[in-house]
């Protein structure tokens, strides 16, 4: 009976709440030592007798139970008065970069940014276990920050100082793409050259960038040609090629095809397959057929991309289909906003 006096509801209540006495008070203990060694370790810290590394220890031992209470706030201001109180002192970047991450933790982004670039402006580099401050901090800085111009300066740090920790065709894509944001048209086109140039830009895989190969080839080759077969509308396009057609006028459509990556493929080729570029002229396509093509675009055409139904060509694949695109080049005016005829899609459309 006492027993079961014992497990019946009020009992249960008085047990839990001895537990929970109990608990509240081990964590009181626990959080009590915390505080007198805490107190300890920062009368230590005062001390004139420790040399660089014992002072280091102290720092860091506090820093750490901060950290480990998620206590960011005083965690920043323990490591930031020490910086501003000892600026010569060799492990600053490391404070710093502590600091940094518990900005991050804190999500206040562009704060730790402005300490990460600190760290690179006012610190001395450091090995952190094995690994550069620097590098760590250029590393996050890319992540983080929100500006083109910013992330340039960035990329380009990363590249010159540590060429031997980062995948330098991989970043030469990327800091093209930040100078092609930042409109800086140049600059954008001199490094889309650099990634091309590395032995492994045709096969390299970079999250996000599926094209990447293509786009730089194309944006490079269009900026080294004549540009001269562009249009400056798509009505105007259709109907020079149209009027070709019509006239059986094959050199007027060798003039008017694109002479950079102008392709001829069937829908399920992909456009960067050697023999979808190779050059050909319309005249033997022409002797002695019968072409004839659609009144009006493909409905799949759109504000950026139009196909032209043509058939007509030959026994083997009669129909044509005729791709025009608008020019992307803003670093002409004259030029971009143009159309040109891209391409040769052959077969009907899957």
């Amino acid at each position: 009976m006492k027993l079961k006096g014992l497990f019946s509801v009020p009992g249960l209540i008085i047990i839990l709440s001895i537990l929970l006495s109990a608990c509240n008070r081990s964590n009181n203990t626990k959080n009590t030592a915390q505080n007198s060694r805490q107190e300890h370790l920062q009368v230590l810290l005062e001390s004139d007798n420790l040399n660089e590394k014992q002072r280091y220890s102290i720092i860091k031992q506090i820093a750490d139970t901060l950290r480990d209470k998620k206590d960011y706030q005083g965690l920043v201001l323990f490591l930031t008065d020490w910086v501003d109180k000892n600026p010569d002192n060799m492990y600053n970047s490391y404070w710093l970069l502590m600091t940094a991450d518990a900005y991050l933790s804190m999500g206040a982004e562009p704060v730790a940014e402005y300490y990460f670039d600190r760290i690179l402006q006012q610190c001395p580099d450091l090995m952190i276990k094995g690994n550069s401050a620097h590098y760590i901090c250029l590393q996050k800085l890319i992540q983080i920050s929100k500006t083109p111009a910013h992330r340039i300066k960035y990329f380009n740090e990363l590249i010159s100082r540590f060429p031997q920790n980062v995948n330098t065709t991989e970043l030469y894509l990327r800091l093209a793409l930040e100078y092609q944001n930042d409109s800086q048209w140049s600059q954008a086109l001199k490094t889309y050259s650099l990634f091309l140039e590395q032995p492994d830009a045709t096969t390299i895989q970079i999250a996000g960038e599926p094209d990447a190969y293509k786009n730089a080839r194309h944006l490079v080759d269009f900026n080294n040609s004549s540009k001269d077969w562009t249009f400056e509308s798509l009505p105007a396009l259709e109907a020079a090629v149209k009027k070709a057609i019509s006239n059986y006028d094959w050199r007027s459509l060798d003039k008017y095809k694109a002479k950079v990556n102008f392709f001829s493929m069937s829908w399920k080729q992909d456009e960067n397959d050697a023999n979808s570029q190779e050059e050909f002229s319309m005249y033997s396509w022409m002797r002695g057929k019968r072409i004839r093509y659609s009144d009006t675009l493909d409905e799949a055409s759109n504000p950026n991309e139009a196909y032209l139904r043509t058939w007509g060509w030959n026994s083997y694949v009669s129909v044509w289909y005729l791709y025009f695109r608008k020019v992307d080049f803003p670093l002409d005016p004259d030029i971009h906003g143009n159309w040109e005829w891209a391409g040769i899609y052959l077969g009907n459309k899957l």
